[in-house]
């Protein structure tokens, strides 16, 4: 959408919904990440069968680890490249070119006993390796080279994707790869919330409630994310082995130290920013449980909820309300039908790990965790719904007009 048409009154030549990445995507996953749960249940209980060569769980585990979150990882990036960059951001006809090729993958991998195995991948793979060509090339031009790691980290879910659709043809069901996708979310969340969690929490405080601060990025934070790195690669190659707990043990007690250095205590009054902290908390959970079960304390699955239902879902919810509110014009509060969505992710989050720790409590605890996630992501697709679909505000306007 050309900035200076809208200002004299020429009427655009696409929707408002393609004007920014975060609008479709961010719409279009939550959704999505409903849909997903909705049809999970009845495939797990057999009352419902799937037309994919995926085995019903790798379907499920699929199409959240490698269709719902690139979605996500999709609407930050393109949202967040203007502010990296200064340059123009990705819209109109080369957005709607991308939110079309992820459609054709989730479309793909659930209809692939029709499409074949092969083509679905190649499909659906084809969504991560045009983000990262796409990213890449405004980092690229813009000459900001720091911001490229995030980038070489999409490039490890994309092998994950690869190696998910082989591993499941070649044997029949995905493992390692799963493994491998989850570690690269596990990183990917540490790696950005250590960058918007102190900064967003600083801003915050500063203006509202002087006094201690977060603390700066620092070696502490450094060491955090390299022994990140090795404990997860232990996990993916050996999750059972006794030196993988000891490793993901630890990492657990320095995000937990980590967490407890960004003043989360002193933000209970905007549940924009608390949510953020709840969420990020959910990820030394997760290492302190998959440290667990590799000591066979705990079931081995409770590490991998805590990190995907808890760190993941409840995170990303909290950057799309907060993105979705601030890059549309509106003021940065929670109301009341936010902080319900809030609320019933993490009653997801609990009730999913809880099933995974406590087996025995499984059945209920699964479909509180279900009906609690679909209301959450159905709840974002409402109310921000309309919010993503309708015309730019004048400081979104103002935004692009920058950028272009």
């Amino acid at each position: 959408m050309n900035n200076n048409n809208v200002s004299q009154g020429t009427a655009p030549r696409y929707p408002a919904f393609l004007s920014c990445g975060f609008r479709p995507f961010f719409l279009l996953g939550a959704i999505y990440a409903g849909l997903v749960i909705m049809v999970w249940l009845p495939v797990f209980y057999g009352e419902l069968s799937m037309h994919t060569v995926f085995a019903p769980r790798d379907w499920h585990i699929h199409e959240m680890l490698y269709g719902y979150l690139p979605a996500i990882i999709a609407g930050f990036l393109f949202t967040a490249i203007p502010n990296w960059t200064g340059r123009a951001p990705i819209k109109d006809s080369p957005l709607l070119a991308m939110v079309l090729l992820w459609i054709a993958g989730r479309l793909a991998v659930t209809l692939s006993i029709d499409t074949g195995w092969l083509a679905a991948m190649i499909v659906d793979c084809s969504f991560l390796a045009m983000l990262i060509a796409v990213t890449a090339r405004e980092v690229c031009a813009s000459g900001n080279w720091r911001n490229l790691k995030v980038i070489v980290v999409v490039g490890f879910l994309l092998a994950g994707n690869v190696a998910f659709h082989l591993e499941t043809h070649f044997e029949g069901a995905a493992d390692y790869s799963i493994r491998l996708g989850i570690g690269v979310i596990v990183f990917l969340l540490a790696l950005i919330a250590g960058r918007i969690i102190p900064a967003f929490t600083r801003n915050w405080l500063t203006r509202e409630n002087p006094g201690r601060l977060p603390a700066q990025f620092a070696l502490f934070d450094l060491t955090t994310l390299l022994f990140t790195i090795v404990a997860l690669v232990l996990w993916i190659a050996i999750p059972a082995s006794h030196i993988t707990g000891a490793a993901l043990l630890l990492a657990g007690a320095l995000h937990a130290i980590r967490m407890g250095r960004w003043a989360g205590d002193r933000v209970l009054r905007d549940r924009l920013l608390l949510i953020l902290h709840v969420g990020y908390a959910f990820l030394p959970l997760g290492f302190l449980l998959a440290g667990a079960g590799a000591f066979s304390l705990v079931p081995a699955s409770g590490g991998a909820h805590a990190w995907m239902v808890g760190g993941a879902g409840v995170m990303t919810l909290a950057v799309m309300t907060r993105a979705s509110l601030g890059h549309t014009g509106r003021p940065l509060k929670a109301s009341r039908a936010i902080e319900a969505i809030y609320a019933a992710v993490v009653v997801a989050a609990l009730a999913r790990i809880c099933a995974a720790v406590h087996p025995a409590w499984s059945e209920h605890l699964l479909h509180i965790a279900a009906l609690a996630w679909v209301v959450a992501f159905f709840g974002f697709g409402a109310v921000f719904g309309p919010i993503l679909l309708g015309e730019p505000k004048r400081k979104e306007s103002a935004v692009q007009a920058r950028a272009n």
